[in-house]
């Protein structure tokens, strides 16, 4: 069971990516919200900055954009203005223009426009647990986790079946580039400044772009006009179209965190099921209803999108603090998601849990996850597709978090599955 952080003493440093390599520091943010709900933190390498953990605070902080702009960048690191306009999305900037970018892209992530892929993604379901059940004990991230995502960005990106390994390797090289297994060989040139403009300042991304730029030229994806990235370069009603770095950075960002949160999500569902067999008997008696209500607790116990950094535009005070202007504020997802104040035991999993008001996505602003209905829909399809399946489910080995403070999840999850019989 993922719960507090056995390791952590309630004083972990949390810009320092090894106090996650055990999972969040659940200890220190629940010491956070009691104690220190908006606390001054060590920032390391980066300059220092506050943390939100409570729940409430971070719903109400993050509406308010005009107060805390995303305008500046989303994560920890210190970047220059030169820097954040050649490496931003969509999600680096505030309203109005994030409303015009959001419209660019959101027609394809749209909720009517992901539940045409329904039965597509039932498909890949079967496909996937065909192959990996028949494996005996297995490694579930690599096997299934990985999976779906993987085989869906094929699907939404029009790309070929025979990119998507690499397209998600180098995905994992940007997101993921603070633990050694997934860092990009050429990082040891991290400090160029061949990289410094370049999203997450990985040399992945240069790879990224040279692809992207190619997809574009050749019109090589199979869906044509159709697919998200037919979608994404059509003119909107007033004719505006997404610009040649908008496109680049947000392919890097659909391949990167597109695909890594779903499957943290999913990882995280697995090791629960393993861990924790009732789980696995109610979802083989929900009915559809109860099916999208255990989905969203998935979704709020595993929390992959751990935080996001703010700007604040002008001094304020909150629980008796000077936040001055120019101040970072990092805004703790994970920790609202286990915020005793919104949630009824927020270290059990609850099944029935309803209304289940959870900060997964980003909720309380403009910058709620855009692809958070196809995320939804993977995650319910592929649990609802295995419980068929399986009769119990084990962990037979040792599991392994990513060593990251922004995206996280367990990377390493050594299963066992008994079949049901016919």
């Amino acid at each position: 069971m993922i719960g507090m952080n056995s390791v952590d003493n309630g004083h972990a440093v949390l810009s320092d990516h090894d106090s996650f390599i055990n999972g969040p520091p659940h200890n220190t943010f629940s010491r956070m919200r009691r104690e220190d709900p908006l606390a001054r933190c060590d920032g390391g390498e980066f300059e220092d900055y506050w943390s939100l953990t409570r729940y409430e605070d971070i719903m109400t902080y993050n509406r308010n954009f005009k107060l805390l702009s995303s305008a500046r960048g989303i994560r920890l690191e210190d970047q220059s203005h030169e820097e954040y306009l050649a490496r931003r999305t969509f999600q680096e900037t505030d309203p109005p223009e994030h409303t015009r970018m959001r419209m660019l892209v959101g027609k394809a992530f749209s909720r009517p426009v992901i539940a045409e892929y329904e039965q597509i993604i039932r498909g890949l379901c079967n496909e996937i647990l065909d192959q990996a059940l028949s494996l005996g004990e297995f490694d579930a991230v690599k096997e299934i986790a990985r999976q779906l995502p993987m085989r869906m960005l094929g699907q939404i990106l029009g790309v070929p079946d025979e990119d998507l390994d690499w397209l998600v390797t180098k995905g994992d090289e940007l997101i993921a580039s603070f633990d050694p297994e997934y860092a990009s060989p050429l990082t040891e040139s991290y400090d160029s400044d061949e990289y410094r403009l370049l999203p997450f300042r990985s040399p992945a991304s240069v790879e990224l772009y040279d692809y992207a730029k190619q997809l574009v030229e050749n019109k090589g994806t199979r869906n044509g006009k159709s697919g998200v990235l037919g979608l994404i370069t059509q003119p909107n009603e007033e004719g505006e179209v997404i610009s040649d770095t908008e496109f680049r950075n947000f392919f890097c960002l659909v391949v990167s965190a597109g695909n890594d949160t779903t499957r943290y999500t999913i990882s995280a569902s697995l090791h629960a099921l393993a861990n924790q067999p009732e789980l696995l008997d109610q979802l083989q008696q929900a009915d559809e209803k109860s099916w999208n209500v255990a989905t969203e607790e998935m979704l709020r116990w595993a929390s992959p999108t751990m935080h996001f950094r703010r700007t604040a535009m002008r001094d304020f005070v909150l629980h008796d603090k000077q936040v001055k202007e120019g101040d970072k504020v990092l805004l703790w997802f994970v920790s609202g998601n286990r915020d005793e104040r919104q949630f009824e035991i927020p270290f059990n999993i609850n099944l029935a849990r309803n209304p289940n008001r959870h900060m997964a996505f980003g909720q309380g602003g403009p910058h709620v996850c855009l692809g958070m209905w196809l995320a939804r829909l993977e995650v319910r399809l592929l649990l609802q597709t295995l419980v068929d399946r399986v009769k119990a489910i084990r962990q037979v080995g040792e599991h392994e978090f990513l060593r990251s403070n922004f995206v996280g999840g367990i990377k390493k999850l050594p299963l066992a599955f008994e079949l049901k019989t016919v």
